[in-house]
């Protein structure tokens, strides 16, 4: 493993990273409700104006981004680091939304299921089949908070299915190697959770009576879990808020390492692979506004698109 290296900076709440094939790696700023493009010299330019609140973020079949839009976030300074609160005033609801990468247009996909109006999509992950994991952190207010979820949708925007719902701040989602495992993390308990795919958006009965899922691991202390990556070996990567690094499970769970970013933030969010081998792994600090980057011992996992 090298250090991590500053890729850019300036940026208003990164995440969401995506490795483009050209060296660039386009994120998303929650704060500043853009999808922006940053290039192999720190350049920073804008993709798309989604508004709200653009969180995870993913490339569908069809070669556009799709965004897991929150609706936005009251915002604080807190020790010099931008750090993100309750629902605002402003709030704009819910939505997946399809961004076209070379004209910047942007639609929305779905703002509800079932009825159910979509509260704060948080990450978001494509399958084989060109359909889409997402979950639904929810959304907080001074005195209630939501419930969390987790969907399975189509990018044309014909069908979206609620699989779990009752979790806690429900935030990362990725897929096992072989395609056959879903994992995903809740934020305030610390939990890594998973669940067996039985078929496209069809969930495996879980093996823990009365739970929603089974957990995998559970990260010790003051340390919450924000968004995933998997890389080839099948380990679960995993952005550590309070500590301020990536953690690293192996798929029996066993917490491997840890590799925290240059300077102390405690809002690492998001982590992705790319490079020409994908061993380039990229990692939002999104209370300092930076993307870092470090060489990982094997090349992440090859997601189903790419630009």
């Amino acid at each position: 493993m090298t250090e991590m290296r500053l890729i850019a900076e300036g940026l208003r709440f990164p995440e969401g990273p995506i490795a483009v094939s050209d060296g660039s790696v386009i994120v998303v700023e929650i704060q500043s409700g853009t999808l922006t493009r940053v290039g192999v010299d720190g350049s920073l330019t804008e993709v798309a104006d989604t508004g709200g609140g653009p969180n995870g973020a993913a490339v569908g079949p069809d070669g556009a981004i799709y965004v897991c839009n929150n609706g936005g976030f009251e915002w604080a300074e807190i020790d010099g680091m931008v750090s993100p609160g309750p629902e605002p005033q402003d709030y704009s609801g819910g939505r997946i939304q399809r961004v076209d990468v070379q004209t910047g247009v942007v639609e929305d996909v779905y703002t509800e299921c079932a009825g159910n109006p979509l509260r704060g999509p948080n990450d978001i992950v494509f399958d084989d089949q060109g359909g889409f994991y997402f979950t639904d952190l929810g959304k907080g207010r001074a005195r209630t908070v939501d419930r969390a979820g987790i969907y399975y949708a189509q990018a044309d925007g014909s069908q979206i299915t609620e699989l779990v719902y009752g979790l806690d701040h429900t935030n990362g989602i990725a897929l096992s190697p072989d395609g056959t495992r879903l994992y995903a993390v809740e934020t305030i308990t610390s939990r890594l959770w998973y669940w067996d795919i039985e078929s496209p958006g069809k969930l495996a009965a879980p093996k823990t009576p009365y739970a929603s899922g089974d957990v995998l691991a559970n990260l010790p202390g003051w340390q919450l879990v924000d968004s995933i990556a998997v890389d080839s070996e099948g380990n679960i990567c995993v952005a550590t808020l309070m500590t301020g690094a990536i953690s690293v499970f192996s798929p029996a769970g066993a917490l491997l390492n840890q590799f925290t970013v240059p300077e102390k933030d405690i809002w690492v969010t998001n982590i992705c692979f790319g490079g020409p081998d994908l061993r380039t792994a990229y990692i939002t600090s999104s209370g300092l506004g930076r993307l870092y980057a470090m060489e990982w011992h094997c090349p992440g996992l090859k997601l189903h698109h790419n630009l």
